[in-house]
């Protein structure tokens, strides 16, 4: 049987304010190719489908697509809910989804409760693990020691391996959500953990054929048979570089038989650029940035004026600005008053706004409206 394992769609997810929803929908169409080519027999997606426990109406229509998509192509389709997922959302209609081969596994009363499915060595159990918050868990099953991610985790893991043990001797696949000991996470996954210490050892995943993790957003190989896909997009500038795919799981009549890994186009990729604004601007070899998502880092002396609209000029998709001058020209021979006292009013504010807005100084409009007050509150003043 042959799995593609991947996780962390996270459809209807911004990025800096700038919606993926277009270039999500047409990297998740890549799985379809995928599917196809590569002959796969069942999808499995780790959890965090959607980035919301309340996803807008142009979410759900990019997933119905893309999971229209791949049904069409004869694949079984198993999806587990994330901690950016509503499960009761999520899991609307899954009983009728089963029908039609498409497994939605939200409900932790059922996690231990496999998918069943059989290739031409015999029956492989899927086991969809929703993602489990330790502290509503504990309402269920109140007499259990559920404090913290290790020990819920390694709950729902005994249970299946008390049903695995009442079967005869076959293959078996867990889809979890979770941070797993030796995973490295960035800055564009939710912490997960209680203080940022609470991680799953290995040995929780001992008993199964494979472990397909999700919530790491960068694939990762923990052992052979334990790994994370990562997210299909890149969702954090900490990010650039990486690459984006997932993992071709064969597994034959003894087990898990080979892992590799398939990449998926980057439609839009990220660029981190450092230097002064003048520097950015006229380097030739950034005109090739100009269709990518691009981050700048300033080292100007003193903060230039609208640093963000010039950027834009240059680079449309610039998304964030950061000013961080390799030595900052400080003015000793007068003090700070002194200093604000020789700016204008009009500077005095635009040199704010670029401060709360991460760069972006006033545009046109703003600027005739700072104007106007100021004219106002001198004839007050003068009144």
């Amino acid at each position: 049987m042959r799995l593609l394992h991947t996780s962390d769609w996270h459809v209807g997810r911004s990025f800096h304010g700038a919606s993926t929803l277009a270039n999500l929908e047409a990297v998740l169409g890549e799985f379809t190719r995928i599917v196809t080519e590569e002959r796969v027999d069942v999808m499995v997606v780790s959890g965090d489908i959607f980035d919301t426990g309340t996803p807008s109406a142009a979410a759900y229509t990019v997933l119905g697509n893309v999971l229209r998509d791949l049904h069409r192509t004869g694949v079984r389709i198993v999806l587990t809910s994330g901690n950016h997922d509503s499960a009761q959302r999520l899991g609307f209609l899954a009983e009728f989804a089963a029908t039609a081969g498409v497994y939605v596994c939200t409900d932790p009363e059922t996690l231990d409760v496999p998918i069943e499915l059989t290739d031409e060595y015999g029956p492989v159990l899927i086991y969809g693990i929703p993602y489990l918050e330790p502290a509503l868990l504990r309402y269920r099953y109140p007499d259990a020691d559920l404090r913290g991610q290790e020990k819920t985790m390694r709950f729902a893991m005994d249970r299946i391996r008390a049903d695995i043990a009442t079967r005869p001797p076959t293959r078996t696949v867990i889809a979890a959500h979770c941070f797993a000991s030796g995973a490295s996470g960035g800055d564009g996954e939710r912490d997960i953990t209680a203080g940022g210490i609470d991680s799953v050892p290995l040995d929780v995943f001992d008993g199964v054929d494979y472990a397909a993790l999700g919530h790491i957003h960068g694939r990762a190989t923990l052992r052979e048979h334990i790994r994370y896909s990562g997210a299909p997009l890149h969702y954090s500038f900490s990010e650039v570089n990486k690459p984006r795919g997932g993992w071709i799981v064969d597994l034959d009549g003894a087990g898990l038989s080979e892992v590799r890994w398939v990449d998926l186009p980057i439609p839009r990729p990220l660029a981190v650029l450092r230097g002064t604004l003048e520097e950015i601007l006229a380097e030739p070899a950034h005109e090739a940035l100009r269709e990518h998502w691009v981050a700048a880092i300033l080292t100007d002396p003193v903060r230039p004026l609208d640093p963000m609209r010039r950027l834009q000029e240059r680079f449309p998709f610039a998304l964030t600005l950061e000013h961080a001058p390799d030595t900052v020209a400080v003015d000793t021979s007068t003090s700070y008053a002194t200093r604000v006292r020789e700016r204008g009013d009009d500077e005095i504010i635009a040199g704010f706004l670029e401060l709360v807005r991460e760069g972006v100084g006033p545009d046109a409009d703003e600027r005739a409206l700072i104007a106007d007050l100021i004219r106002a509150e001198q004839r007050r003043e003068r009144s």
